[in-house]
């Protein structure tokens, strides 16, 4: 079979749910040039659920980070499970999309040809020994998405491939589950702006007061809120702080769907939304793939590499109020609230504007 025409090609990116996601463009670029090539992914098994139903990847591989947790032996097993699996499904082509020594052992012994990107701190050897294709590292100007699609040009000519496509696709029974979680809480049908205050990391969030002002204030015009947070004992922590603040006028219709949504009943509840409110984080890319109004309050990540992918996002940038950290000195683990330089007024005004509200706090 030549490798002008695969039959099978493998995507890899072991990275977090808004990684994957905005790894999806090189699946459809990929699937439009080759429509009878089946595309498979290999993620790590806690993102899996972004992709799973995605219709144009065929099957999806998945890495346990737990393996190494539960002793060498049993993480030489599932490897070589793993390995053996992905040997077998005799790839044409495998793109790494991402910097990790793993990945690229991956893609060179499982496809007879592999494509990846020269990471400056993977400026070795090995790491050009294991891709027969290695395409330029993006500058930072350059969003995800586009540094993605760099791995391409091997295979698919850049005017093939543009534009950038990402997919969050959404099954039935997400919806269904979602609808039965809200008509639990009394919703019948009404439309409703969702917020996400929450993100993985806590830096990346804005102030539990300021969070609750806005839910107050769009109760106050009139408007229904959802209200969602992942499972997490600091998100919990922090939409509780929201609710210990807000009273809900009379009429006013407030529906809390923290840590108990699957990510696609998530995306199912954002796709139903007419504005999403939310921060740097997977729902914020969500919210952007499938191309809902939102408004994004951003920090110190790089702003041109994160930004929502959608010309329907506004994005707040606190470096437009306030010093922030370089990105790249960021310490993840500090709980310190990077967004708290953005004010109230900024976002409501931008909120207003895309609800056509009156700006008056």
């Amino acid at each position: 079979m030549s490798l002008a025409q695969p039959k099978r090609i493998l995507v890899i990116k072991l990275r977090h749910h808004g990684d994957v996601l905005l790894a999806t463009p090189v699946v459809h670029a990929l699937k439009t040039r080759f429509p009878d090539c089946e595309i498979d992914m290999l993620v790590y098994r806690e993102t899996a659920d972004i992709i799973s139903d995605n219709p144009e990847i065929a099957e999806i591989f998945t890495i346990d980070r737990s393996w190494k947790k539960q002793g060498l032996k049993t993480q030489l097993s599932e490897e070589k499970k793993l390995f053996s699996r992905l040997k077998k499904s005799g790839y044409d082509w495998a793109f790494n999309l991402s910097d990790q020594w793993r990945s690229a052992i991956l893609a060179k012994f499982c496809a007879q040809c592999s494509v990846g990107i020269s990471h400056i701190k993977r400026d070795r050897f090995f790491w050009r020994w294991c891709h027969d294709f290695l395409n330029p590292e993006a500058g930072r100007g350059c969003h995800i998405t586009e540094y993605h699609m760099n791995v391409l040009p091997p295979l698919i000519r850049p005017e093939e491939t543009q534009p950038a496509k990402v997919m969050m696709a959404i099954g039935e029974d997400a919806r269904s589950n979602l609808q039965s979680k809200l008509k639990k809480q009394g919703w019948n049908g009404e439309d409703y702006v969702l917020f996400h205050p929450g993100a993985r990391w806590e830096f990346k969030c804005w102030e539990d007061g300021k969070n609750a002002a806005i839910v107050q204030l769009l109760l106050n015009h009139g408007q229904n809120v959802v209200l969602t947070a992942a499972p997490s004992a600091t998100e919990q922590q922090m939409i509780d702080a929201v609710l210990e603040r807000v009273k809900i006028p009379e009429g006013g219709k407030l529906w809390i769907l923290s840590g108990n949504l699957n990510l696609r009943e998530l995306a199912a509840a954002i796709d139903g939304c007419k504005l999403f409110i939310g921060v740097d984080s997977a729902p914020m890319h969500i919210a952007a793939a499938l191309d809902k109004p939102q408004i994004a309050l951003f920090g110190p990540s790089w702003l041109d590499r994160w930004h929502p992918y959608s010309d329907n996002a506004e994005v707040i940038w606190a470096g437009d109020f306030g010093d922030l950290p370089h990105p790249d000195s960021i310490n993840t683990s500090d709980n310190t609230r990077l967004l708290k330089a953005i004010p109230l007024e900024a976002v409501w005004n931008k909120i207003a504007e895309k609800l056509g509200l009156n700006k008056e706090t």
